[in-house]
């Protein structure tokens, strides 16, 4: 599929140059490797009305695109993310993917500014459920979920 838009297009397939974005409302869930800094148009990689935003679904789109070979950086919303990194939908003590920030502690909330790195995803452990389907560090935090954490 990538190899068709090198020969049509002449255009150099680089899998650092794009990120894979994942996503779902009710009635689909799609994925599409957009382009960094949008110099080349979204491409559509999938598109269901059947598959549901769930941690098997996931997985099975990210084998049919063949995510292991092209490793892109991924992007989405933190429920996304915590899925793919298998964590715990939802109703988590340590919801946050790269530190343990623990969410039933309110009084710290807006006092403690350094909580300790999340050191591995063990399945079994602080909210992790399943394996990860994607490495943690190819994970990247949508800029407008960052700013709405930082507004609080």
């Amino acid at each position: 599929m990538f190899r068709a838009k090198e020969v049509l297009f002449d255009i150099e397939y680089d899998p650092s140059e794009g990120r894979l974005f994942i996503d779902s409302s009710k009635t689909s869930l799609k994925a599409a490797l957009l382009s960094n800094g949008n110099s080349f148009t979204s491409l559509p990689l999938g598109h269901s009305v059947h598959l549901e935003e769930n941690y098997n679904d996931l997985s099975m789109i990210l084998e049919k695109i063949n995510y292991q070979e092209h490793r892109w950086m991924v992007c989405g919303d933190f429920k996304m993310l915590s899925m793919l990194l298998g964590q715990q939908a939802g109703y988590t003590k340590y919801p946050c993917c790269l530190c343990l920030w623990d969410n039933r502690v309110r009084y710290l909330h807006w006092t403690k500014t350094d909580w300790s790195l999340r050191g591995a995803l063990t399945p079994g452990e602080k909210n992790v459920i399943n394996t990860t389907l994607v490495p943690p560090e190819k994970v990247l935090l949508t800029p407008l979920h960052i700013k709405l954490g930082l507004m609080k």
